[in-house]
């Protein structure tokens, strides 16, 4: 079944170090979840990602409803199974596609009327359905349908989309939900803390499992991010996990578990690596810069992955210049184990009381690099 362990807190900071227990396994906190969004973290296999660190991925359970469809995944015996992963799944619920997708859909207190990208098709998703969908999939932890908005937003906008997160989020926790399955909260409340705070204190009155903090990384400053997480952290039970959606910079992570975030995902590591750019610990570092074309040293000498362990940067530079599928691959990979042992150093320092130190000489050094 699904329970939460605070197993330490910093003394200097809000960083914390916890166990989730899922009904597929434990997942030490801070953790990064690696985003497959169809199933699938593209180009990777669910082995080559577990070997990366990865403990916990999303899918979108608005994209497998579109393709290829609920029904076919419960009949091959729920997710887990359909896309061949062992460990924790968290399904979104398609909530942010009603942000990213506005020009398809029509928004309204019982649901979300979508017209499908793919075919266009009509859907309605209602908050119950949207859980249904989700217990049918078999994750362990879902997310109830909610309203994102963009930054920045006018305070008429704000006002309608709290009310309505939070109309969804108690007609959600009505809805039965599978066994050992956690349905999290999701805060949303717009870029002011005092409405932040607000939606924080409406939403975990409604005793959920676990909370999630949505809404950011929209196009706000990032000082304005670190504010609002931490306006709302303050406000969520310290006993219940704190996720917060759509955040995996690295500079960011770090500056959200200092503020009590315990998981964090983001599609820019795999993103990235497709595109030839690799994280380091002095940040971004272009394949495509000429200055790699005949270096012979790893990405990084210390990193344990395929990339690193194997091959060149001249060489991983001459994959992507030459349209070779392996370099996506290596870079994906390299990218998710440089993010999973960032969260592993970070649970290190918080169980040893030495976060504040190390990550103030991260953070100084990412800086002028992100």
């Amino acid at each position: 079944m699904f329970r939460f362990e605070l197993v330490h807190a910093d003394r200097a900071t809000g960083a914390r170090a916890g166990l989730l227990h899922t009904p597929h396994g434990a997942v030490e906190t801070p953790a990064f979840m690696p985003v497959g969004t169809h199933g699938t973290i593209r180009g990777l296999t669910p082995e080559e990602v577990r070997g990366a660190g990865a403990q916990i991925v999303l899918a979108n359970t608005f994209h497998l409803m579109l393709r290829p469809g609920v029904d076919l995944i419960a009949a091959a015996g729920g997710l887990h199974r359909f896309m061949h992963w062992d460990g924790p799944i968290l399904t979104d619920s398609g909530g942010y596609q009603v942000f990213s997708l506005a020009h398809l859909r029509r928004v309204a207190d019982d649901g979300v009327t979508f017209r499908s990208p793919i075919d266009g098709r009509e859907f309605h998703l209602t908050p119950q359905g949207v859980v249904d969908l989700e217990a049918r999939l078999g994750a362990d932890i879902i997310m109830p349908l909610d309203v994102c908005l963009g930054y920045p937003a006018p305070a008429a906008a704000v006002e309608e989309a709290e009310r309505r997160t939070a109309l969804w989020a108690r007609r959600s926790r009505e809805a039965p939900v599978a066994p050992g399955q956690a349905l999290f909260g999701i805060v949303q409340g717009g870029f002011e803390a005092e409405s932040r705070r607000r939606a924080a204190d409406e939403i975990a009155a409604l005793g959920f499992p676990g909370y999630a903090i949505g809404g950011l990384s929209v196009g706000e400053p990032r000082g304005m991010t670190y504010d609002l997480v931490a306006a709302v952290t303050d406000r969520l039970p310290a006993a219940s996990p704190r996720y917060l959606m759509g955040v995996g910079v690295p500079p960011t992570s770090i500056e959200a578990v200092r503020r009590g975030i315990d998981m964090f995902d983001c599609v820019l590591p795999t993103r990235a690596g497709r595109t030839g750019v690799a994280l380091t610990a002095d940040g971004r570092l272009s394949l495509h810069n000429a200055a790699h074309a005949a270096a012979l040293a790893p990405l990084d000498e210390d990193c344990p992955c395929p990339a690193c362990r194997g091959y060149t940067r001249a060489y991983l530079r001459h994959l992507f210049k030459a349209g070779e599928m392996l370099g996506p691959r290596l870079l994906s990979l390299h990218n998710i184990t440089f993010m999973t042992r960032l969260a592993a150093v970070m649970r290190a320092a918080i169980l040893e009381d030495r976060f504040a130190a190390w990550s103030d000489a991260v953070l100084a050094r990412y800086r002028t690099a992100w």
